[in-house]
């Protein structure tokens, strides 16, 4: 088997405070600026997850000219009780596209969707471990 697994993940947002203050009210994720437009070209922010199993991100603009596009890389977030994610996601100002759900043999399953209509999963594993 290849080794081809994903190691980054990147956000598009039309309002990256918007999103960037979503992120970080309901998933508690640190986002920090890592380049300016004056000096790369882009602004550009990091996003750091957390610690353990998983990968970190990135954010920026939403090019003008992919506005009307759905674009997506659908991932999933790994969290420690589900319901309280639910109600961060919903209080920090995204929705929920589909109510808790079991996956049997995996864990708890609610797709969200955050301020810029960026769709993602919130799992709450039991038996299912993910790899490090």
């Amino acid at each position: 088997m290849k080794n081809n697994r994903v190691i980054h993940f990147e956000v598009q947002a039309d309002d990256v405070a918007r999103a960037k203050k979503f992120y970080e009210e309901a998933l508690g994720w640190k986002i920090s600026q890592a380049m300016k437009k004056e000096e790369s070209g882009m602004d550009y922010w990091m996003i750091e997850t957390g610690t353990g199993p998983g990968i970190n991100g990135g954010i920026y603009q939403r090019p003008v000219e992919m506005a009307d596009q759905y674009r997506t890389y659908d991932c999933t977030v790994m969290v420690e009780d589900l319901d309280q994610a639910v109600a961060d996601v919903k209080a920090a100002g995204g929705t929920i596209t589909k109510e808790k759900d079991e996956i049997k043999g995996v864990g708890w399953f609610a797709g969200a969707r955050d301020t810029e209509g960026n769709r993602f999963g919130l799992m709450q594993p039991t038996d299912w471990k993910p790899m490090e």
